[in-house]
């Protein structure tokens, strides 16, 4: 599909009654939940990779205090970080998408992954399985998400995750994975800020950001970088409220959370040369002809902030 039809049907959907339900039956029939297992899969190595980080930083996710930003579809992150031990998992939205068959259906394939589980959060298999196995019957019997894992699970939408209900400093860690990017750039400083109150010294806060043209996912005639040879006027024409990219750079992502107070304690930032390679192809309008290009290029990034302060046992 063109990427600017689809921007274009995005964005007439986001205007109409009933473009919302509209839009999630477009995107079962044709688009990214189409092929539910392996878009599950990519989101289960992406949260390997987290549950990584936060290993590698002293912050394991048994007995851990989460909030996650951006819950999505369906909750993969907090069933696998409850499979794991977590003690609590807090996940907010700004509108509500999970959808009951999705959830049962992310319930049923964490049965392929109770190893990597055990694995990733070094607790015995046989635990990992006994709480799948009563997550996927509870959620087959109609509980909701919250009484399917126990109350470990919280899922609050519509939320703001700028503004928590929750108290200062009860939190480990504050996580997103591939939302940030979809998120207006005044909005991520209050969500930092937020992150800031709600964690408990020396807690941390992770977010992975794929900050490249995600049309590229649907029209194979462009690359990662193809929005940055528009204004912010003309991309405009495009954008739209299932697909607002704000266009940040990676960096900007992490300057923002050291502003915000936080000590950057990972940063994945990497200029790979195919994207130097695509830059150099193309005309890059000038609003961002001030980014030097290895950095303007890279279209993904890790991070990890720490709030300072002693970690308390």
């Amino acid at each position: 599909m063109h990427w600017r039809a689809k921007g274009v049907l995005q964005k007439v959907l986001g205007h109409v009654p009933g473009g919302e339900q509209a839009h999630y039956l477009l995107q079962r029939r044709f688009g990214g939940l189409r092929g539910f297992r392996r878009e599950f899969d990519v989101k289960m190595d992406d949260w390997r990779l987290m549950v990584g980080h936060l290993r590698d930083v002293g912050r394991p996710i048994a007995g851990a205090r989460l909030f996650e930003v951006g819950s999505g579809w369906y909750p993969t992150f907090p069933f696998a970080c409850y499979l794991g031990g977590a003690r609590q998992v807090v996940t907010v939205d700004l509108n509500r998408h999970i959808r009951p068959a999705l959830v049962r259906n992310c319930a049923a394939n964490l049965a392929r992954y109770t190893a990597l589980i055990a694995e990733a959060c070094g607790i015995p298999e046989s635990d990992v399985r006994q709480r799948q196995q009563g997550l996927l019957a509870r959620l087959e019997r109609g509980d909701d998400v919250g009484v399917a894992s126990e109350g470990v699970v919280v899922y609050e939408a519509p939320a703001d995750a700028a503004r928590t209900r929750l108290d200062g400093q009860q939190v480990d860690c504050v996580f997103s994975n591939s939302v940030l990017e979809h998120v207006l750039p005044e909005a991520i400083d209050g969500i930092y800020r937020e992150a800031m109150r709600i964690l408990a010294p020396g807690g941390i806060m992770f977010h992975s950001v794929n900050c490249g043209d995600h049309y590229a996912y649907v029209d194979g005639s462009i690359n990662q970088l193809n929005y940055l040879q528009y204004s912010d006027r003309e991309w405009r024409r495009w954008d739209n409220a299932f697909l607002y990219q704000n266009r940040m750079r990676a960096y900007e992502f992490v300057e923002r959370a050291a502003a915000a107070g936080f000590d950057i304690v990972l940063n994945t930032e990497c200029a790979r040369e195919k994207r130097l390679a695509e830059l150099a192809s193309m005309q890059v309008h000038p609003q961002f002809a001030h980014i030097p290009p290895e950095r303007l290029c890279v279209t993904s990034i890790d991070f990890i902030g720490r709030k300072p302060g002693t970690v308390s046992a």
